[in-house]
Protein backbone atom coordinates (compact mmCIF):
# COMPACT_ATOMS: atom_id res chain seq x y z
CA UNK A 1 0.00 0.00 0.00
CA UNK A 2 2.81 2.66 0.90
CA UNK A 3 4.83 1.72 -2.04
CA UNK A 4 1.47 1.95 -4.26
CA UNK A 5 0.80 5.70 -2.76
CA UNK A 6 4.36 6.58 -3.44
CA UNK A 7 3.90 6.65 -7.26
CA UNK A 8 0.11 7.84 -7.35
CA UNK A 9 0.67 11.20 -5.57
CA UNK A 10 3.81 12.63 -7.45
CA UNK A 11 1.34 11.44 -10.93
CA UNK A 12 -1.40 13.65 -9.03
CA UNK A 13 1.07 16.27 -9.06
CA UNK A 14 2.79 16.23 -12.34
CA UNK A 15 -1.67 16.62 -13.52
CA UNK A 16 -1.93 19.13 -11.31
CA UNK A 17 0.90 21.41 -12.77
CA UNK A 18 0.11 20.86 -16.20
CA UNK A 19 -3.66 21.55 -16.05
CA UNK A 20 -5.41 18.64 -17.23
CA UNK A 21 -7.31 16.09 -15.86
CA UNK A 22 -7.56 17.76 -12.54
CA UNK A 23 -9.62 21.38 -12.44
CA UNK A 24 -8.27 23.83 -10.59
CA UNK A 25 -10.38 25.19 -7.83
CA UNK A 26 -12.25 28.11 -8.21
CA UNK A 27 -10.86 31.09 -6.68
CA UNK A 28 -12.20 33.39 -3.90
CA UNK A 29 -14.54 36.02 -5.67
CA UNK A 30 -15.47 38.11 -2.82
CA UNK A 31 -19.28 37.96 -4.28
CA UNK A 32 -21.70 36.65 -2.36
CA UNK A 33 -25.83 37.29 -1.74
CA UNK A 34 -26.25 40.40 -0.21
CA UNK A 35 -29.46 40.48 0.21
CA UNK A 36 -33.45 39.13 -1.01
CA UNK A 37 -36.42 41.58 -2.01
CA UNK A 38 -39.56 39.45 -1.19
CA UNK A 39 -41.73 40.31 -3.91
CA UNK A 40 -44.35 37.30 -4.03
CA UNK A 41 -46.86 37.30 -6.76
CA UNK A 42 -48.62 34.80 -9.03
CA UNK A 43 -46.78 33.58 -12.24
CA UNK A 44 -43.83 32.56 -13.73
CA UNK A 45 -40.75 35.04 -14.53
CA UNK A 46 -38.51 34.99 -17.21
CA UNK A 47 -35.59 37.58 -18.36
CA UNK A 48 -34.72 40.74 -16.17
CA UNK A 49 -33.79 44.26 -18.12
CA UNK A 50 -32.04 46.85 -14.85
CA UNK A 51 -31.88 50.73 -16.16
CA UNK A 52 -29.11 51.61 -13.54
CA UNK A 53 -29.65 55.50 -14.08
CA UNK A 54 -33.33 55.47 -12.68
CA UNK A 55 -32.85 52.27 -10.25
CA UNK A 56 -35.72 50.34 -11.91
CA UNK A 57 -35.48 46.47 -12.57
CA UNK A 58 -38.20 45.62 -15.10
CA UNK A 59 -39.26 42.32 -14.04
CA UNK A 60 -41.42 39.87 -17.01
CA UNK A 61 -43.66 38.05 -15.11
CA UNK A 62 -45.92 36.19 -17.31
CA UNK A 63 -48.95 38.50 -18.26
CA UNK A 64 -46.85 41.76 -17.16
CA UNK A 65 -43.96 43.63 -16.18
CA UNK A 66 -43.38 44.26 -12.54
CA UNK A 67 -41.33 47.27 -11.73
CA UNK A 68 -38.88 47.32 -8.80
CA UNK A 69 -37.30 50.35 -7.15
CA UNK A 70 -34.12 48.42 -6.46
CA UNK A 71 -32.71 50.65 -3.47
CA UNK A 72 -36.29 50.63 -2.03
CA UNK A 73 -36.92 46.93 -2.61
CA UNK A 74 -40.59 48.03 -3.63
CA UNK A 75 -42.82 47.57 -6.47
CA UNK A 76 -43.46 51.32 -8.42
CA UNK A 77 -45.78 49.41 -10.93
CA UNK A 78 -46.54 47.44 -13.55
CA UNK A 79 -47.04 46.95 -17.43
CA UNK A 80 -49.71 44.69 -17.56
CA UNK A 81 -51.95 43.19 -20.72
CA UNK A 82 -48.00 41.42 -22.04
CA UNK A 83 -48.95 37.59 -22.38
CA UNK A 84 -46.57 35.17 -22.56
CA UNK A 85 -43.97 38.54 -21.69
CA UNK A 86 -40.47 37.38 -22.00
CA UNK A 87 -38.22 39.92 -22.38
CA UNK A 88 -37.81 43.95 -21.86
CA UNK A 89 -35.96 46.33 -24.03
CA UNK A 90 -35.44 50.38 -23.05
CA UNK A 91 -34.71 53.30 -24.96
CA UNK A 92 -34.06 55.76 -22.49
CA UNK A 93 -33.57 58.07 -25.08
CA UNK A 94 -37.24 58.36 -25.56
CA UNK A 95 -38.12 56.90 -22.70
CA UNK A 96 -39.67 53.81 -24.06
CA UNK A 97 -39.57 50.31 -23.23
CA UNK A 98 -40.77 47.33 -25.27
CA UNK A 99 -42.02 43.70 -24.20
CA UNK A 100 -41.65 40.64 -26.22
CA UNK A 101 -45.12 39.55 -26.09
CA UNK A 102 -44.92 35.41 -26.64
CA UNK A 103 -48.41 34.37 -26.86
CA UNK A 104 -49.47 36.66 -29.42
CA UNK A 105 -46.15 37.28 -30.98
CA UNK A 106 -46.27 41.38 -30.23
CA UNK A 107 -44.26 43.69 -28.85
CA UNK A 108 -45.82 46.72 -26.38
CA UNK A 109 -44.32 49.80 -26.25
CA UNK A 110 -44.60 51.66 -22.94
CA UNK A 111 -43.86 54.94 -21.63
CA UNK A 112 -41.31 54.49 -18.99
CA UNK A 113 -42.39 57.41 -16.67
CA UNK A 114 -46.34 56.62 -16.90
CA UNK A 115 -45.77 52.42 -17.65
CA UNK A 116 -48.74 53.11 -19.99
CA UNK A 117 -49.31 51.52 -23.47
CA UNK A 118 -48.51 53.33 -26.46
CA UNK A 119 -48.53 51.06 -29.43
CA UNK A 120 -48.03 47.12 -29.76
CA UNK A 121 -46.36 46.07 -33.25
CA UNK A 122 -46.88 42.65 -34.65
CA UNK A 123 -43.73 40.61 -35.02
CA UNK A 124 -42.59 37.44 -36.22
CA UNK A 125 -43.81 33.83 -33.89
CA UNK A 126 -43.16 33.28 -30.49
CA UNK A 127 -40.91 36.37 -29.86
CA UNK A 128 -38.45 35.60 -26.85
CA UNK A 129 -35.27 38.07 -26.29
CA UNK A 130 -35.78 41.45 -26.92
CA UNK A 131 -33.15 44.36 -27.06
CA UNK A 132 -32.49 47.71 -28.12
CA UNK A 133 -29.78 48.53 -30.82
CA UNK A 134 -28.60 52.19 -30.44
CA UNK A 135 -26.51 52.35 -33.39
CA UNK A 136 -29.33 51.54 -35.66
CA UNK A 137 -32.01 52.70 -33.52
CA UNK A 138 -33.98 49.71 -34.05
CA UNK A 139 -35.13 46.63 -31.17
CA UNK A 140 -35.20 43.18 -32.66
CA UNK A 141 -37.00 40.39 -31.36
CA UNK A 142 -35.68 37.09 -31.24
CA UNK A 143 -38.81 34.60 -33.00
CA UNK A 144 -38.38 31.72 -31.44
CA UNK A 145 -41.45 30.38 -33.80
CA UNK A 146 -40.38 31.08 -36.58
CA UNK A 147 -36.59 31.48 -36.53
CA UNK A 148 -36.36 35.09 -37.44
CA UNK A 149 -35.43 38.27 -36.12
CA UNK A 150 -38.09 41.22 -36.11
CA UNK A 151 -36.62 44.80 -36.33
CA UNK A 152 -38.92 47.88 -34.95
CA UNK A 153 -37.88 51.14 -35.29
CA UNK A 154 -37.46 53.08 -32.02
CA UNK A 155 -38.72 56.46 -33.83
CA UNK A 156 -42.11 55.40 -35.14
CA UNK A 157 -42.77 52.04 -33.51
CA UNK A 158 -43.08 50.49 -36.47
CA UNK A 159 -41.60 47.47 -38.06
CA UNK A 160 -39.04 48.20 -40.34
CA UNK A 161 -38.38 44.57 -41.83
CA UNK A 162 -37.59 40.96 -40.68
CA UNK A 163 -34.45 38.57 -40.83
CA UNK A 164 -34.43 35.04 -41.62
CA UNK A 165 -31.80 33.30 -39.07
CA UNK A 166 -31.88 30.05 -40.24
CA UNK A 167 -31.85 28.18 -36.70
CA UNK A 168 -34.17 28.43 -33.68
CA UNK A 169 -33.05 32.13 -31.40
CA UNK A 170 -32.55 32.50 -28.05
CA UNK A 171 -30.28 35.82 -26.58
CA UNK A 172 -28.54 38.83 -28.43
CA UNK A 173 -26.21 41.60 -27.86
CA UNK A 174 -25.76 44.85 -29.78
CA UNK A 175 -21.73 45.60 -30.27
CA UNK A 176 -23.24 49.57 -31.05
CA UNK A 177 -21.61 49.64 -33.96
CA UNK A 178 -23.54 48.45 -36.15
CA UNK A 179 -23.69 44.69 -35.86
CA UNK A 180 -26.45 42.23 -33.66
CA UNK A 181 -25.59 39.16 -32.13
CA UNK A 182 -27.84 36.18 -31.45
CA UNK A 183 -27.62 32.63 -30.38
CA UNK A 184 -29.57 30.19 -32.31
CA UNK A 185 -30.13 26.98 -29.89
CA UNK A 186 -30.44 24.12 -32.02
CA UNK A 187 -27.46 25.08 -34.28
CA UNK A 188 -24.94 25.31 -31.70
CA UNK A 189 -24.11 28.87 -33.87
CA UNK A 190 -23.75 32.07 -32.82
CA UNK A 191 -25.16 34.53 -35.95
CA UNK A 192 -23.63 38.25 -36.60
CA UNK A 193 -26.40 40.51 -38.31
CA UNK A 194 -26.12 43.69 -39.77
CA UNK A 195 -28.65 46.04 -37.68
CA UNK A 196 -29.11 48.66 -40.96
CA UNK A 197 -28.88 46.12 -43.52
CA UNK A 198 -30.71 43.27 -41.83
CA UNK A 199 -28.33 40.29 -43.32
CA UNK A 200 -26.66 37.71 -41.76
CA UNK A 201 -23.22 38.66 -42.27
CA UNK A 202 -21.69 35.49 -40.57
CA UNK A 203 -21.85 32.46 -38.61
CA UNK A 204 -19.88 31.41 -35.73
CA UNK A 205 -20.16 28.01 -34.33
CA UNK A 206 -19.80 27.56 -30.97
CA UNK A 207 -18.20 23.81 -30.06
CA UNK A 208 -17.43 22.79 -27.70
CA UNK A 209 -20.18 24.44 -26.18
CA UNK A 210 -23.57 23.33 -27.46
CA UNK A 211 -27.23 24.41 -27.30
CA UNK A 212 -26.28 28.38 -26.43
CA UNK A 213 -28.15 29.90 -24.30
CA UNK A 214 -27.05 33.05 -22.47
CA UNK A 215 -24.51 36.10 -24.46
CA UNK A 216 -22.78 38.70 -23.23
CA UNK A 217 -19.89 41.06 -25.01
CA UNK A 218 -17.01 43.05 -24.06
CA UNK A 219 -17.47 45.85 -26.59
CA UNK A 220 -13.75 47.02 -26.33
CA UNK A 221 -11.70 43.59 -26.58
CA UNK A 222 -14.66 42.26 -28.96
CA UNK A 223 -15.18 39.25 -27.31
CA UNK A 224 -18.66 37.33 -27.08
CA UNK A 225 -19.32 35.51 -23.89
CA UNK A 226 -21.70 32.33 -24.70
CA UNK A 227 -23.42 30.11 -22.12
CA UNK A 228 -24.23 27.04 -22.92
CA UNK A 229 -26.56 24.41 -21.95
CA UNK A 230 -23.62 21.30 -21.40
CA UNK A 231 -22.01 23.67 -19.30
CA UNK A 232 -19.42 25.26 -21.05
CA UNK A 233 -18.88 28.80 -21.75
CA UNK A 234 -18.00 29.49 -25.15
CA UNK A 235 -15.58 32.77 -25.09
CA UNK A 236 -15.42 33.91 -29.07
CA UNK A 237 -13.40 37.00 -30.69
CA UNK A 238 -16.61 38.90 -32.34
CA UNK A 239 -14.63 39.66 -35.29
CA UNK A 240 -13.35 36.10 -36.86
CA UNK A 241 -15.51 33.36 -34.12
CA UNK A 242 -12.55 32.08 -33.38
CA UNK A 243 -13.27 30.27 -29.99
CA UNK A 244 -10.82 31.05 -27.63
CA UNK A 245 -11.59 29.01 -24.53
CA UNK A 246 -14.88 27.49 -23.25
CA UNK A 247 -14.04 26.99 -19.07
CA UNK A 248 -17.07 25.02 -17.19
CA UNK A 249 -19.97 26.89 -15.54
CA UNK A 250 -22.95 25.62 -13.74
CA UNK A 251 -25.65 23.94 -14.81
CA UNK A 252 -28.88 24.83 -16.33
CA UNK A 253 -27.73 28.51 -17.44
CA UNK A 254 -30.16 30.92 -18.79
CA UNK A 255 -28.22 34.43 -18.92
CA UNK A 256 -25.00 35.58 -19.01
CA UNK A 257 -23.68 39.24 -19.16
CA UNK A 258 -20.23 40.81 -19.02
CA UNK A 259 -19.33 43.81 -16.67
CA UNK A 260 -16.86 45.81 -17.85
CA UNK A 261 -16.18 47.52 -14.87
CA UNK A 262 -14.99 44.23 -13.27
CA UNK A 263 -13.33 42.60 -16.08
CA UNK A 264 -15.74 39.60 -15.01
CA UNK A 265 -18.06 37.14 -17.38
CA UNK A 266 -21.84 36.00 -14.93
CA UNK A 267 -23.56 32.82 -15.73
CA UNK A 268 -26.80 32.07 -13.99
CA UNK A 269 -27.65 28.87 -13.32
CA UNK A 270 -30.77 26.53 -12.62
CA UNK A 271 -29.14 24.75 -9.98
CA UNK A 272 -27.79 27.47 -7.55
CA UNK A 273 -24.76 29.08 -8.89
CA UNK A 274 -23.52 32.01 -10.43
CA UNK A 275 -20.11 31.34 -12.52
CA UNK A 276 -17.87 34.19 -12.38
CA UNK A 277 -15.35 34.05 -15.45
CA UNK A 278 -12.41 36.27 -15.12
CA UNK A 279 -10.85 37.88 -18.53
CA UNK A 280 -7.07 37.82 -17.77
CA UNK A 281 -4.27 39.42 -20.52
CA UNK A 282 -3.11 37.61 -23.33
CA UNK A 283 -6.89 36.39 -23.81
CA UNK A 284 -6.51 33.91 -21.03
CA UNK A 285 -9.18 33.69 -18.79
CA UNK A 286 -10.39 31.65 -15.72
CA UNK A 287 -13.14 30.41 -13.33
CA UNK A 288 -12.92 33.16 -10.10
CA UNK A 289 -15.80 31.69 -8.53
CA UNK A 290 -18.90 29.76 -8.29
CA UNK A 291 -20.95 31.74 -5.99
CA UNK A 292 -24.11 29.90 -4.25
CA UNK A 293 -27.10 31.66 -5.09
CA UNK A 294 -30.42 29.87 -4.51
CA UNK A 295 -31.92 27.03 -6.62
CA UNK A 296 -34.03 28.19 -9.91
CA UNK A 297 -32.02 31.53 -10.10
CA UNK A 298 -31.05 31.27 -14.02
CA UNK A 299 -31.64 34.69 -15.12
CA UNK A 300 -30.31 38.04 -14.14
CA UNK A 301 -30.05 41.47 -14.99
CA UNK A 302 -26.20 43.73 -14.48
CA UNK A 303 -26.40 47.23 -12.26
CA UNK A 304 -24.07 49.12 -14.22
CA UNK A 305 -23.85 51.41 -11.49
CA UNK A 306 -23.07 49.61 -8.37
CA UNK A 307 -21.59 45.99 -10.51
CA UNK A 308 -24.29 43.95 -8.55
CA UNK A 309 -26.09 41.18 -10.18
CA UNK A 310 -30.00 41.00 -9.69
CA UNK A 311 -31.15 37.46 -10.11
CA UNK A 312 -34.75 36.41 -10.11
CA UNK A 313 -36.03 32.89 -8.50
CA UNK A 314 -38.25 31.57 -5.92
CA UNK A 315 -38.72 28.46 -3.41
CA UNK A 316 -39.84 25.00 -5.49
CA UNK A 317 -42.15 21.92 -4.48
CA UNK A 318 -40.48 18.89 -4.84
CA UNK A 319 -40.90 17.71 -8.79
CA UNK A 320 -42.30 14.39 -9.40
CA UNK A 321 -41.86 12.37 -12.19
CA UNK A 322 -38.80 14.02 -13.33
CA UNK A 323 -40.94 16.54 -14.56
CA UNK A 324 -39.51 20.73 -13.95
CA UNK A 325 -40.62 21.53 -10.36
CA UNK A 326 -43.57 24.09 -9.91
CA UNK A 327 -42.70 27.34 -7.97
CA UNK A 328 -44.47 27.71 -4.33
CA UNK A 329 -47.35 29.95 -4.57
CA UNK A 330 -45.85 33.81 -3.20
CA UNK A 331 -42.60 32.97 -2.82
CA UNK A 332 -41.19 34.80 -6.05
CA UNK A 333 -37.48 37.10 -4.61
CA UNK A 334 -34.57 38.97 -6.53
CA UNK A 335 -31.68 38.33 -5.05
CA UNK A 336 -28.78 41.18 -4.58
CA UNK A 337 -25.28 39.94 -5.96
CA UNK A 338 -22.50 41.58 -5.33
CA UNK A 339 -19.26 41.94 -3.22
Amino acid sequence: MTRRCTWVLPALTILLLAGIGIPAEPGESGYRVLKKIELGGEGGWDYLTMDAASRRLYISRADRVTVLDVDQGKTVGEVPGTAGVHGIALDTKRKKGYTSNGRDSTVTIFDLETLKETGRPKVGSRPDFILYDPASDRVFTCNAGSSDATAIDAESGTVAGTVKLGGRPEAGVADERGMVYINLVDKNEVVAIDAKKLSVEKRFPVEPGTRPMGLGMDRVKRRLFVSCANEKMAILDADSGKVLASPAIGKGTDACVFDPGAGFAFSSNRDGTLTIVEEQPADQFRVAANVKTQEGAKTMALDTKTHNLLLATARFKPSTGGGRPTPEPNSFVILVVGK
